[in-house]
């Protein structure tokens, strides 16, 4: 058990009382500090209230839906939310990550696979903090910070994308992945590497995530910024050529 894992706040979203109840017990075994609402609304105060490290959502809440509430998280706070649910199909998997889920475990799962899941998730996540907080927050205003690709300016420590000088609204995944491409112009990825470098564990083989973050940066930043599909290999971000 680490320092940090003790400090880790996990906000669990569940309206079902024993699994609200079984999660909670395996991750404060763990040393997480955890909470537990029954309601999207209750979730959503303790959002703010809690400040937790990571969401574990229910699909299925009694008065809105999960990925409606995952949607709102994710437009407000940079949260790493995994989505709890029976609906197992592949369809529903990934319209779950498309609303800005991290990841997706159905029920009925096994609490160790959660734990680890939730670790995973965590040592990256912290990574990528840590990486960020050794910066000079003076860095915010100078070139070191900035990425300047054609019609993108990036600020790395702002979090912000602008294109043509117009701000692009990108979920954190967005954000990273473009900005890992943008890094290494002209370098094919495969699925599985980005799923690594951005996601920061294997997703049991379901690579499709990345093609949906590769659509959905295509639909809000256009087909003109360079992101490239290697058919049968992956993706690259080829400067001044248009994606397929």
């Amino acid at each position: 058990m680490t320092d940090k894992q003790e400090k880790s706040r996990i906000l669990i979203i569940e309206d079902e009382k024993p699994i609200a109840d079984l999660l909670a017990y395996g991750l404060t075994r763990e040393g997480f500090q955890v909470q537990c609402a029954g309601s999207a609304g209750k979730g959503w105060k303790l959002v703010g209230e809690f400040s937790p490290s990571l969401v574990l959502l229910d699909w299925m809440l009694p008065d809105i839906s999960g990925v409606d509430l995952c949607r709102i998280i994710t437009e407000r706070y940079n949260i790493p939310i995994v989505m709890l649910t029976a609906r197992g199909s592949v369809e529903d998997k990934l319209y779950g990550l498309e609303t800005g889920a991290d990841d997706y475990i159905t029920k009925p799962f096994d609490l160790r696979e959660v734990i680890a899941r939730v670790k995973s998730i965590l040592r990256r996540f912290e990574k990528a903090e840590s990486e960020r907080a050794k910066k000079d927050p003076a860095e915010s205003t100078n070139s070191g910070d900035l990425l300047c690709r054609g019609p993108l300016v990036i600020s790395r420590q702002g979090w912000t994308v602008t294109k043509n000088g117009r701000r692009m609204d990108l979920t954190p995944k967005e954000f990273e992945l473009l900005v890992f491409l943008l890094e290494h112009p002209g370098q094919v990825f495969t699925r599985a590497t980005l799923l690594e470098q951005i996601w920061g564990y294997d997703f049991e083989g379901d690579t499709r995530t990345v093609d949906i973050h590769i659509q959905r940066l295509r639909k809000k930043l256009g087909n003109d910024v360079g992101l490239s599909t290697v058919f049968g290999v992956g993706y690259k971000y080829e400067p001044q050529k248009q994606a397929e």
